[in-house]
């Protein structure tokens, strides 16, 4: 197994890549709100036309060409809500475990979890690797916050005049 130390390390890895994704979102969120139909179907042309010129029937080419014919405005503003509400929320919670809030530990397990839900759910119905990827990265963020939070309450009930194994007196947790 994995020394504590390391545990820590990917702890602060998980979180911050967490983070990262979490301010993508808000961003992407933001910028959904101003695009209009007409710029998704050019960006979706510019990207599939050589594919579909070679091969008119080809499968992710019309797809993509599908997807984009379907944006319309009360599909941008449910994108633009979940990826704001999302990512603010993700975001929020990122703070508070890099901030080492105790409080911020089981609330991140708990709404990480009703969003893998969530997530597993969408998987099912679009079979979306990105879906997918970020379940992985939101299990692997569980496991170690719950391992992390186990650590934090132990080292905060350990007596105040002498350092835990993280550096910090049981009085400065």
């Amino acid at each position: 197994m994995m020394d504590e130390k390391t545990i820590r390390k990917l702890f602060d890895i998980s979180v911050i890549l967490k983070g990262l994704h979490s301010f993508l979102e808000v961003v992407g969120g933001i910028a959904i709100l101003f695009v209009n139909k007409t710029f998704v179907l050019g960006i979706a042309s510019a990207i599939t036309a050589d594919e579909l010129a070679e091969d008119p029937h080809d499968l992710i080419s019309n797809y993509i060409m599908r997807a984009a014919d379907q944006f319309s405005v009360p599909f941008q503003h449910l994108a633009a809500l979940y990826l704001l509400s999302h990512g603010l929320v993700v975001g929020f919670l990122v703070a508070g475990l890099l901030l080492k809030k105790l409080w911020s530990y089981p609330i991140t397990v708990a709404v990480l979890a009703i969003f893998i839900v969530y997530q597993t759910y969408q998987f099912v119905i679009d079979h979306s690797l990105w879906v997918l990827g970020v379940t992985i990265l939101d299990i692997i963020v569980i496991l170690f916050t719950w391992h992390e939070y186990t650590y934090m309450k132990m080292a905060r009930s350990a007596p105040n005049d002498h350092e835990n194994s993280s550096g910090l007196k049981g009085n400065q947790l």
